[in-house]
């Protein structure tokens, strides 16, 4: 019997406010280039003063968002647990997530707070900098879970910016033996290089005695294992999933199918902003495998889609271009 949805996503609700911005800027502002930087709100809406005339676009983000939402556009079934307040970034995300086909928790009793935000910065080089202030969704727990849902779904599919909260790690981690317990198999990106440098510990603890599928890039990889080449990095977490895909940029991807290694090379493109490659990449595979395509179709559409993401400005593309993509990527 088929289930409800193809993916249950859980992780933070952010709205994404992008920018277009110099390395001079990031200066100015005491931000890290090409890394995930919590802050508080205070530096944050300092930061939106100095960057006041800059282009801003506003979207439902978070990155697991990205991922269920891209999957939604290639034609999958998704539901997204989150939390956000009862402010106008509340009602735009939930309305986001809704347009997009979508199903979520969020639809329920909201909060009194703020929610979630995170600005984007993309520099020239196509680089992505985030600055974040969590808001309500460092508050996501165990309450805002829909179990029936989790056992209702194929994949779970986890964030690796959840170690940063004790409550949304705690959840993480009852999700993932929801999920387990009824059979369902369970995903986890590793999100970031500086979640993966500073909650290494807490990671491990959302992987526990290992996840169906893990998701990486080659920096995340050698990280999390302690190793110095993507050869190390490959054999050591078979020791954390049964499955992995390592993404490494313009040199593709590696991904372990279980037995066998696959590599598969990049698609070369003018990249203008690569925001959301990671996530359309996981969205991307879990389709694939989802709709029965095999390990390599599946990470061939995921190239072809993350390549496609970063010719142009924002986490994601149009449903109609994310069809085309899958189209062609299923002739191909």
């Amino acid at each position: 019997m088929s289930k409800k949805y193809h993916v249950y996503g859980i992780g933070n609700a952010l709205v994404d406010m992008e920018y277009s911005v110099t390395p001079r800027d990031l200066e100015r502002m005491r931000i890290d280039k090409g890394v995930m930087t919590l802050t508080d709100v205070d530096h944050q809406s300092e930061m939106m003063v100095y960057l006041d005339e800059h282009h801003v676009h506003r979207s439902a983000g978070g990155s697991a968002a990205n991922t269920v939402i891209a999957l939604a556009q290639f034609g999958g079934r998704g539901f997204y647990t989150c939390k956000v307040a009862d402010d106008e970034l509340g009602h735009l995300y939930v309305d986001d997530l809704k347009s997009n086909g979508v199903d979520t928790n969020a639809h329920d009793v909201r909060e009194e707070g703020y929610t979630g935000r995170c600005m984007v910065l993309v520099t020239p080089d196509a680089d992505r900098t985030m600055c974040t202030y969590l808001g309500i969704t460092g508050g996501l727990g165990r309450t805002e879970l829909v179990p029936e849902a989790i056992r209702d779904s194929e994949y779970l599919y986890m964030e690796g910016y959840l170690a940063t909260s004790d409550t949304a790690r705690d959840a993480a981690i009852e999700a993932r033996r929801v999920a387990q317990d009824a059979g369902v198999k369970t995903s986890l990106s590793l999100s970031d290089p500086n979640i993966v440098t500073h909650f290494g510990v807490q990671l491990c603890e959302m992987i526990g005695d290992g996840v169906d599928l893990l998701f990486a890039n080659e920096d995340e990889a050698k990280g999390l294992t302690g190793t110095q080449d993507i050869d190390g990095a490959v054999d050591a977490l078979k020791a954390s999933a049964r499955e992995f895909v390592v993404t490494r940029g313009p040199r593709g991807a590696v991904v372990w199918d279980g037995e066998q290694l696959l590599e598969i090379p990049a698609e070369k493109v003018d990249a203008v902003d690569t925001v959301g490659a990671g996530d359309m990449f996981a969205g991307a595979f879990l389709y694939g495998r989802t709709q029965g395509w095999s390990h390599e179709a599946s990470a061939r559409l995921a190239v072809r889609a993350s390549a496609d993401i970063i010719t142009t400005y924002g986490p994601r593309i149009t449903r109609e271009r994310a069809v085309g993509v899958r189209n062609a990527a299923a002739v191909a």
